[in-house]
Formats: C-alpha cells, structure tokens, sequence
C-alpha cells in the first residue's frame, strides 16, 4: 500500500465530516494543522493495527472526533503551554531539571495539603513531580493504584479532579512539570466497562480478553511468564459473574484490555487526553510491554506494542503536544531501548543504571555496569533517560546476560547472589532487603527496601556502629552522585532525600501485608521536612542539596553526550560528560566534566591516564572545590567521588 497517498484521501475525508465551528478561524488553522501533519503517521500505524478490519475507517473517524473534542475542551493556559512546548521540545534535557515521585497521601495528605507542599519542593530544587497513581480504585488492596476504576475521578481520600485541575496549575505557575500515570494495559475489575463486561455486555467484554473455557488461555500459558508468582499462578482469573476466564497478568482485579479491538485503543485515546488536559507534562506509560498479545510469544514488547505507543503518541502530538511519554519497561535492556524514540517515547525510565548502581555497591565492581551502559546507555539525542536509584517498585536484576557472560558472570548464579546479599542472607552484607515475588518452583525472587535500608544505614543504626553508618551515608551520596550527574532527569522517590528507613508497618495490614513493596512507600510528614528525624536524615539532606546545587549550575550536567570510559581501577566507575561541539558557536567552547565514583569502602589510587579525556593537565573538583593535578595518580578515598572540569 502507498500509505502517503491513502493517508492523504483520507484525510480529506476525515476533514469533511469535522465539525470544526465551534473552534475560532486561528484555532481551526492550529487544529488543522497538527491533524494535517501528524495524520500521515497516525494512520500508517492504525492501518497496521485495524486496517484488516470492515469498520476500520468509521473507528478512524470517531478517534478524529475524539481529538478534536479534547482539542477544543482544553484550556487556554494549556494552548499556550503547548505553543511554548513546541518552541522548546528539549526542556527535559536542561541541568535544572530534578524529579521527585509520591504518593500523595503518604507526602502532603490530599492534594490541597499537598499545594502547600510546593516551597518544600522547590527549596529541594524540585522541577519534575510525579504523583503515583491517584485515581479512584478499589478499596484494599489495588495494586498502589495501579488497579484503576476511573481514570476521571481521584480518589476521594484524596480530593477531586478540580482539587488536581488546581494543583496542576500551581505546579505549572511555579515551572515543576506534572507527570502522571497512564495505565493503559488494564483497569481494576469494577471499571464500568468491566462491570458491565461481567453482567453480559459483549460489546464491554470485547474489550478484555474473556473465554468460556481454559482451553485458549492454557494455548497462551505456554509461553506467558508469572509476574506475581507469589500472589497467585498464571495470568488468568475465572469470574463467577460472567462465567468467563478473564486475562489478569498483574492480580486478579487487573484486567487485561483487548488492544486488538480498535474500539478499546479510541476509548482509551479518550481517557488519556482527559489526563493530558488535566495539565500534566508526563503521561508514564504503565506496563507498555505488555499491551499487545499474540499467541505463541511472550506477549512482551511485541512490534505491534511499538506500533500502538506510535499511535498514541501522534494522538497527543495533535491534541496536547506539550505533553510527553515516559517510558516504564522494565525488561531485557536491548527492548528498553526499543521504546525510546521521539515518535515513541521521549523519556524513559533506566532500569538497567538502578539495577547496577546496586550491583556495584554489592561487589564493589564496576566492569559489568561500564560494559553494560557502553552497550545499551545511548539514546536518541532528544531523548532522555529518567535515572533513578529507588522507586515505588521493586528492584529487578535486569542486566544483559551476554554482557554479563563475556566479562565471567553467570546471569543466574549472580542474580542469586544479589538476591541474597539485598535481604541480608550473604554474610557480610550491609543491606535490611524484603523479597518480593518469590517463585515458589524456581526461587527467584526481586527486593524491596528504603534507599537508606538497602545502603547499610538501618543495620548500622541498629548496632551504633558510627563507621557503618557513616559508610552508610557515603553509599547514599555516592548512588545519588551517579544520577545526579550522568545526564538525564535525576528522579529521587519521595523520602530518600532524608534516608528515610524500611517502614515495616505494612505487615499488620491486611490489605499489604503480602505485598513487600509497601517496606519503602514510607510516610513523609511536616515533622521530617521542618526539622528532619535523625542526626543522618539531616547530613544526607543537606550533602544532597549540596550536589543539587552543583548540577544546575554545570551546563555540561544537561543537554550533553555521556561517554562510559573503561577504568584502570576495576572499583571506580569512569565517564565523560560532554557537550556538543556542533551546538556551539565558535565563541564557546566544548565543556567537559569527568566523573569518577570509587564503589569501594576502601582508599585506592586511580592512574593518571584516565584523566587524558579531559585533555588538560590540571582539573577543579566540583565537589570538593579543590584542584587535581591531572599528570599525577589521584587518590581517592572510601566511597568518594569526583566531578572534574578542566581549570
């Protein structure tokens, strides 16, 4: 099919059926536009989809009639955003930018306590805000939020949607961008699509994957992985109600939609521009490896996933341009990647930096994280990585084996050992870990823990052992230097910049108790940010907006290349940051900055060589302000780290 000239006849045909008069003249030109140019793509990826299908172009009609409404329903300071957005689709890549990610009731209560939160924010240097996931749910036990009952109302213990509206445009008013979550794999089993579903609206139970019997669902099994293994097995659930199998990858309140079913993809188009009209700057596509399903394969990160984001994103791009994808892919490195993508998704989260940040703490090793970023780190140049150490999730040992293979690690046997070694079961580790989604056949598990409890600091305050706990902190400033530093947008989760420790509570709730995950979803309370809750909340408080301070006043920490050196010292992890020499007129010169991090607790030398990058004899240490003669052997010592800038 020539899809340029078929894009083209239909989208004059498209056009004719648009109302278009209740937009002003300027705003039917702007309307049309953005449908005249990203038209063409949209309908390549949609035709890939559902072109099989008789009805294809009266769904293609309706999703037009969708992005008009959400076009001509959003609001005026939100028009303006866009235009603004549009003049400078980089801003992500700026040096001032600094996430933080909460839960809203665990960090201000509701969303209007939550506003008065904002000059805490901003005194952290915060320009990036992710609220967890805050829309209504089931009662108990909803996955933290991720089991969505309705994308158009907040929960009530929350507030409301005009309490979000509000909040929205304080953050915007004060330059911190909303991000928030877009869960589109699934909605919780008591959505009105999904309870209409189980009373016996075929029409609602074609937008989940429901069988009369085990036998499709079993053909599937084959080759589908458990998530939560320890919650129950396979990733399907038999409704009484509707006396159906139902398609449940995550629990069993989680229903699966059916993407195969061009109605599902125009209706959630629906829901995810309400959400962008809400004011936010971020969408974070939840489980987008798993949206599409086809039999015989994992049913992960399949093409036409890819296809479907494309989709997506062409459809915010005409309605709500100012407003970008963030990537959650929590999978093999090489389909991380794949995901990334202006025309995909412009930001992503880095799982494959967080696992090994951990994995070098452990082993006091650096060569499987440097072989692994020289690999896989590169992304396009207008995108960026959203680099974090801790999350509202588990961690998950996701690195390359093939990578892992050629340095002498057995994927395997080392994921063992750190599973071991972040629960605290290796002998000599620092770390109070919680398994999560132990297999009960094959033993696998991931961990759960607080930043500051998986870095030592809850031990060590446990047996006053001063040098563990100053240790302890040096670990976490060392895993905070790295993202601070290594390009992208540095994400801290709520309570980390206080070293806040594991929160055991969970276990004596029935609704989390078989969920670890809640170890770390740890209460921030107007008594930590006032006064701060222990002699070490404060030092890593203070240390850490010491090195926030740093990175937004160092261009070279933004919009720049990170190039990963290898190390003549097997404990310090090397690289290179660099502007390009291309975006630079000839008055200003390439900056550099090289950073060294020794992931070991004890003093070592690093050859005089690997300064040769920096191409200067003498370099100034943005950290500690204090010069390094470049012709000489450095030393560094416990856990230290170094940003250097030619002098």
């Amino acid at each position: 099919m020539n899809y340029q000239v078929e894009s083209t006849k239909t989208l004059k045909r498209v056009l004719q059926g648009l109302d278009l008069s209740a937009l002003t003249k300027p705003q039917q030109k702007e309307f049309g536009a953005r449908l005249s140019l990203n038209f063409p793509r949209l309908f390549e990826a949609l035709y890939e989809v559902y072109g099989w299908q008789y009805d294809f172009y009266y769904h293609l009609q309706t999703l037009a009639e969708i992005l008009l409404n959400s076009y001509s329903s959003r609001a005026t300071h939100l028009h303006t955003k866009d235009k603004k957005s549009l003049c400078n689709p980089l801003w992500h890549k700026s040096q001032n930018m600094l996430g933080m990610a909460v839960y809203v009731d665990l960090f201000g209560g509701d969303l209007v306590k939550l506003k008065s939160r904002i000059p805490y924010l901003k005194s952290m240097g915060i320009t990036y805000l992710h609220l967890m996931p805050l829309y209504d749910c089931p009662e108990g036990d909803s996955d933290g939020g991720y089991a969505v009952s309705n994308y158009r109302k907040v929960m009530p213990s929350l507030g409301t949607i005009d309490d979000l509206k509000i909040f929205s445009k304080a953050l915007n008013k004060e330059g911190i961008s909303l991000v928030l979550d877009f869960v589109f794999n699934h909605t919780s089993d008591e959505h009105e699509w999904a309870t209409s579903a189980k009373q016996g609206d075929e029409a609602c139970q074609s937008y989940y994957y429901m069988f009369d019997d085990k036998t499709i669902p079993n053909q599937y099994e084959v080759s589908l992985r458990e998530i939560f293994p320890q919650i129950r097995r396979g990733n399907f659930t038999f409704n009484p109600e509707s006396s159906k199998w139902v398609w449940t990858t995550f629990n069993n309140f989680q229903w699966d939609l059916n993407y195969s079913n061009p109605e599902v993809f125009n209706k959630i188009t629906d829901e995810m521009l309400f959400l962008a009209n809400l004011g936010c700057d971020a969408l974070r596509l939840d489980a987008l490896a798993f949206i599409w399903k086809e039999k015989g394969t994992s049913c992960e990160n399949q093409a036409k996933a890819h296809t479907l984001i494309q989709a997506f994103n062409a459809c915010l791009q005409i309605s709500a341009p100012s407003v970008v994808f963030k990537s959650e892919a929590i999978v093999h490195p090489d389909e991380v990647v794949k995901y990334i993508a202006p025309q995909e998704c412009q930001l992503s989260y880095n799982p494959l930096l967080m696992a090994l940040i951990w994995n070098s703490l452990a082993t006091r090793k650096t060569d499987l994280i440097t072989a692994s970023l020289q690999k896989t780190g590169t992304i396009h140049k207008d995108c960026s990585w959203v680099n974090y150490v801790r999350c509202h999730d588990d961690i998950g040992w996701t690195f390359d084996d093939d990578v892992a293979r050629k340095i002498g690690i057995n994927g395997s046997d080392h994921r063992r050992f750190l599973n071991e070694f972040y629960t605290g079961k290796f002998p000599g580790s620092f770390a109070n870990g919680v398994p999560f989604g132990e297999n009960p056949s094959t033993g696998d598990c991931r961990v759960c823990g607080s930043l500051a409890s998986l870095c030592g600091l809850e031990s060590a305050i446990e047996t006053n052992n001063t040098v563990a706990i100053s240790d302890a902190i040096k670990r976490v400033m060392i895993v905070h230097s790295i993202i601070l530093s290594i390009g992208g947008i540095p994400l801290l989760y709520a309570g980390d910049e206080f070293g806040l420790l594991n929160d055991y509570s969970y276990k004596n709730d029935s609704s989390k108790q078989h969920d670890a995950r809640w170890v770390h979803r740890i209460e921030v309370d107007d008594e930590l940010i006032t006064k701060g809750a222990a002699k070490s909340a404060k030092i890593i408080n203070q240390q850490l907006k010491e090195l926030i301070h740093i990175r937004k006043q160092t261009e070279v920490f933004g919009n720049a290349t990170s190039i990963i050196l290898d190390s003549p010292n097997q404990h310090c992890f090397v690289y290179l940051r660099e502007t390009d020499p291309a975006q630079k007129s000839a008055q200003q010169a390439t900056q550099k900055c090289l950073c060294i991090a020794n992931f070991s607790e004890h003093h070592l030398t690093l050859e005089g060589s690997v300064f040769a990058k920096l191409g200067t004899d003498s370099a100034y240490d943005l950290v500690t302000q204090q010069s390094v003669n470049c012709l000489k052997d450095v030393a560094l010592g416990p856990y230290q780290f170094l940003w250097l800038t030619p002098s």
